[in-house]
């Protein structure tokens, strides 16, 4: 689906908002306010704030959806390439786009199993099985390893991701690193998380060390 420049601002809005305040925490004519436009506004654009959240889920979707596409398309890259080219596009989606991700780590922890956690749940099974392709085309060239656990693999990606970026007090802490600037520390973190997952991710699916 297309958007226009007005409805891409509001979502971009409700995507910092609902990062800060929770989706139970944010309201529409908040949303509208600090986007400087009014309720009836968004009331056209998106029906109604959790259909907000579902087009702000479908827009995230579909670009990895498209990436993958794209990469499966490419028969000059080997597999292994590949997916170090997923694992930069996950890396600069959750560093560049922190509030985002901070709505659904904790929507999921607290939503009560209707509504936006069945939202989540849909869009994670969705984009595994777009990034399933990617492996099972690794595993019929004999690049990657038969029997991998895509979904326990997935789990380390997002989770590593997320320890980070939920724990970056103490991450700058530990690495003595408090006065570094946010810029600073997005390239940082970029780099590090970058590499250390393709090693790992190096491991699990073939047999290199």
């Amino acid at each position: 689906m297309e958007y226009s420049e007005k409805q891409l601002a509001i979502m971009d809005t409700a995507e910092k908002l609902f990062g800060q305040n929770g989706f139970s925490g944010t309201s529409v004519r908040d949303i509208a306010q600090e986007a400087g436009v009014n309720v009836a506004m968004i009331s056209y654009y998106f029906g109604s704030k959790e259909k907000l959240m579902e087009m702000l889920f479908e827009q995230k979707s579909n670009k990895l959806t498209l990436m993958v596409e794209n990469l499966l398309q490419d028969e000059n890259v080997k597999y292994l390439q590949k997916v170090y080219v997923l694992i930069d596009d996950y890396v600069d989606r959750f560093v560049g786009q922190q509030a985002f991700h901070k709505i659904m780590i904790r929507e999921q922890v607290t939503e009560n199993g209707t509504g936006l956690a069945n939202q989540i749940l849909a869009l994670k099974k969705r984009n595994l099985a777009s990034i399933k392709k990617l492996i099972v085309g690794g595993q019929k060239t004999g690049e990657f390893k038969k029997n991998i656990d895509i979904v326990m693999m997935m789990a380390t990606l997002v989770g590593t991701m997320s320890q980070l970026i939920t724990s970056q007090c103490y991450y700058r802490e530990v690495s003595n690193i408090e006065n570094m600037d946010d810029a600073e520390f997005n390239k940082l973190i970029r780099k590090k998380l970058s590499t250390h997952l393709k090693h790992l991710f190096k491991v699990v699916l073939t047999n290199e060390a």
